[in-house]
C-alpha cells in the first residue's frame, strides 16, 4: 500500500495558493518548467485567468519520496466559501498561506476557523518574504494570536512555520536563509500532516465534489473514509431523507499528477473519482450494498443575497444570443445547482423569472458571466440582501470589512464607510499604509468598491467576509444621481450628445444602437431625465466657415458587470447578452413610468 497525504491549501485571495501548487507540480517534474512562469496551470478556465482568482476547487497529486500527496487548491474569495467548506472534508491537514506583508486578512480567518472546527492539523506558510517592507516574524505571531482567538487545540497551536517565496520557487525554515527549491515544505508535509486513518470494514465514501464528462456523464469525487472500492462492485447510494438506491461502479479513477488514472481498486484514505453512479448529489454517501451506513451530510452556510433572473424582453432580444427562452435559463440554473452548493433557485412571480440566492455579488456575477459566454441572453435585477427575523426583531447580514489605504486617504475611507453604516473597530499603520477594520451591513458594500477606488486614486485594497446577523442598522443613502434615459430607438448621434454634455456623463459612444427606455448615462441631478440623442443636425444651405465645427466628446464610461449590478436602482435591470451589457428601465415607455410614480423630467 502506498503512503498518502491529503492536504488543502487555504488562504486569503491573492496570497499565492495557486502559484505554490504550480511550484509543487514543477518540483515533482509532472510538467516541463516553461520559460514564462506567469501563466498558472490550475487556473484553467477563461474567467479565472482574466480575473486572476481561483473560483473552483481543484485536485492534483504529486509523488515525493514515494509518498503520494493529494493537493486541493481552494478559492480565496469569501463569495466562493461554499467551495472551501465542502472540500475541507477530503483533507487531513491544511497549508495556511499568509502574505508576509499583509498578514491575516478576513478570509484567512474564515477558512482557518472552518479548518480548525473540523480538527485539521495546520502548517503555516509565510509567503512573499521577498517583498519590500515584509514582516515575517510579526505575521507568524499574528497567526498564533488568530488561532488562539479561534479556540484551536493545543496540538493545532503547536504548528510548524515555513517561510519562502512561491513566485521565486523556494521555501525555508528561516526566511533569512533562502534555499534553492521547495523541498523543506514537502518534507514538513510528510512529517507534520497525519496519514489518513485506515479503517477496516464496509466501504464509505462521501461525495464532496462533482465533475462532468460528455462521454460518461457525472463523476462523483470524494475521499474513501472506510473499506475499499473495486471496479464492478455493487454499492448503495445513501441520499437525504433516508433514500437508498442500488448502483454498480463502472470505473474507478485516482488523481495522478494533473490528470486521472484508471485503477481496479481504491484503498482507504485516497481521494478517488467514481463513474457509474447516477442521480447523486454532493453530500450523499456511497456505501455497502448489504449494510449501507450514511455519513452526516455536508453543512454549508446560508446565502446572503438574492437576485432576479428573467428572460430578455428588450427591443433587441434574440439578436445576439443563442439561448433566449425561460426553459433554457431554467435548465442552465438547474445544471449549476448540481455543483454549486451555496446557490439556491426559486420560481419568480411569473413563469419567465427566477429568484437566485447566492453568497454575494461576485458569486452571482461569475455565474452570469459564464452564462453570457455560453450564448445566453438574460436580464438581472438589483441584488437584494436577505433579512431574517430573530426573536421578533428584523436582522440583516453584517460583514467583517478590511480596507488598506495610503495614510493620506484614511479620512476619506472612514467617511465613505461610516456613511454606509460601517462601524470602525481597529486601525493599524503598516509602513506608509493603514489597515482599517469595520463592521459593515452587506447592503452598504454595494457600490463601495468603485467609490473607494475613485476616492483613493485606485490605491485601496478591500476585502470582506460574512460575520453574522445583527439588528437592522437603518436606511443607507444609495446612489444620488438620476439616470439619463433614451426617448427614441435608433443610433446615438454625436451632434445631439454634444448638446447634452452639461446634463451628465454618457455610457454609450456615438454610433451605438440604443432603444427607448435604455439608460444611456448618469444625470447631474437626482431625478431621471428623458433625452433624445438620436436627433441629427438639420441640413441647411449655409456654408459659412466654422458652422460645421468638429464635435469632440469625452469617452463613454464603461462599467464591468459587477459595477453595473451595484449601480442599478430598483426600477432598473441589467440586460446581458454574449457581446453587450446594457442598463435599462423595467418600464420602457416614459408614460408607463409616469403612471407608476417613477416620473422623470423631459428634455
Amino acid at each position: 500500500m502506498q503512503e498518502i497525504r491529503n492536504i488543502a491549501l487555504i488562504a486569503h485571495v491573492d496570497h499565492g495558493k495557486t502559484t505554490l501548487v504550480d511550484r509543487m507540480i514543477y518540483q515533482a517534474n509532472l510538467v516541463r518548467q516553461p520559460e514564462n512562469l506567469g501563466q498558472l496551470i490550475l487556473d484553467n478556465n477563461d474567467i479565472e485567468r482574466e480575473r486572476g482568482i481561483t473560483i473552483l476547487a481543484k485536485n492534483v497529486s504529486v509523488i515525493y519520496k514515494d509518498v503520494k500527496i493529494n493537493i486541493i487548491d481552494t478559492p480565496g474569495h469569501s463569495d466562493f466559501g461554499g467551495e472551501v467548506e465542502r472540500v475541507l472534508n477530503m483533507a487531513d491537514g491544511v497549508l495556511l498561506l499568509v502574505d508576509a506583508f499583509e498578514g491575516c486578512m478576513p478570509q484567512t480567518r474564515f477558512v482557518l476557523s472552518k479548518a480548525l472546527d473540523l480538527g485539521k492539523k495546520p502548517i503555516v506558510v509565510v509567503n512573499k518574504v521577498d517583498k519590500p517592507n515584509c514582516r515575517p516574524d510579526e505575521v507568524q505571531e499574528e497567526v498564533f494570536d488568530l488561532m488562539c482567538a479561534l479556540d484551536a487545540s493545543d496540538e493545532q497551536l503547536d504548528f510548524r512555520t515555513i517561510f519562502g517565496s512561491a513566485k521565486q520557487g523556494w521555501m525555508s525554515e528561516d526566511w533569512r536563509n533562502p534555499t534553492s527549491d521547495i523541498t523543506p515544505l514537502l518534507d514538513a508535509i510528510l512529517e507534520e500532516i497525519p496519514a489518513p486513518k485506515v479503517v477496516e470494514g464496509t466501504p464509505q465514501m462521501q461525495v464532496t465534489s462533482l465533475e462532468y464528462s460528455p462521454y460518461v456523464g457525472r463523476i462523483a469525487v470524494g475521499k474513501l473514509t472506510r473499506g475499499t472500492l473495486r471496479t464492478g462492485q455493487q454499492v448503495s447510494l445513501c441520499k437525504r431523507y433516508d433514500v437508498i438506491e442500488k448502483h454498480k461502479i463502472k470505473q474507478l479513477m485516482v488523481f495522478d499528477g494533473l490528470g486521472k488514472a484508471n485503477v481496479d481498486s481504491v484503498q482507504c484514505g485516497d481521494i478517488c473519482a467514481v463513474v457509474g453512479i447516477d442521480g447523486f448529489e454532493i453530500g450523499d454517501t456511497i456505501a455497502d450494498i448489504e449494510n449501507p451506513e450514511a455519513l452526516p451530510p455536508i453543512s454549508i452556510d446560508e446565502p446572503t443575497m438574492s437576485m432576479l433572473f428573467t428572460i430578455n424582453n428588450s427591443p433587441f432580444f434574440g439578436k445576439d444570443g443563442k439561448f433566449v427562452t425561460s426553459r433554457h435559463i431554467k435548465d442552465r440554473l438547474d445544471k449549476e445547482l448540481e455543483k454549486n452548493l451555496a446557490l439556491r433557485v426559486k420560481p419568480g412571480q411569473n413563469a419567465d423569472s427566477f429568484i437566485v440566492y447566492g453568497r454575494g455579488v461576485l458569486h452571482l456575477s461569475v455565474l452570469i458571466e459564464e452564462m453570457r459566454r455560453e450564448g445566453f441572453e438574460l436580464q438581472v435585477g438589483q441584488p437584494k440582501v436577505l433579512d431574517k427575523t430573530i426573536n421578533g426583531q428584523r436582522c440583516e447580514p453584517i460583514e467583517d470589512l478590511s480596507i488598506e489605504v495610503p495614510d493620506n486617504f484614511v479620512g476619506t475611507a472612514i467617511e465613505l464607510a461610516t456613511r454606509r453604516k460601517g462601524a470602525l473597530l481597529h486601525m493599524e499603520p503598516r509602513g506608509g499604509r493603514t489597515l482599517l477594520t469595520f463592521d459593515m451591513p452587506t447592503r452598504g458594500l454595494m457600490g463601495l468598491r468603485s467609490n473607494l477606488l475613485t476616492a483613493t486614486q485606485g490605491e485601496a485594497i478591500m476585502a470582506h467576509r460574512f460575520k453574522d446577523y445583527q439588528p437592522f442598522k437603518g436606511e443607507i443613502d444609495n446612489r444620488v444621481n438620476g439616470s439619463l434615459v433614451s426617448l427614441e430607438t435608433g443610433t446615438a448621434v454625436a451632434y445631439s450628445m454634444n448638446k447634452l454634455l452639461d446634463r451628465g456623463k454618457f455610457f454609450v459612444e456615438p454610433g451605438e444602437d440604443i432603444y427607448c427606455g435604455q439608460v444611456v448615462g448618469e444625470h447631474t441631478r437626482e431625478r431621471d431625465l428623458n433625452i433624445n440623442i438620436c436627433k441629427t443636425k438639420k441640413l441647411t444651405n449655409v456654408r459659412a466657415a466654422g458652422s460645421d465645427e468638429k464635435v469632440a466628446l469625452p469617452p463613454a464610461i464603461r462599467m464591468s458587470l459587477e459595477e453595473m449590478l451595484e449601480y442599478i436602482r430598483e426600477d432598473e435591470l441589467v440586460e446581458v447578452t454574449p457581446h453587450f451589457t446594457r442598463i435599462r428601465k423595467i418600464l420602457l415607455d416614459p408614460m408607463d413610468r409616469k403612471r407608476s410614480g417613477n416620473s422623470s423630467d423631459d428634455e
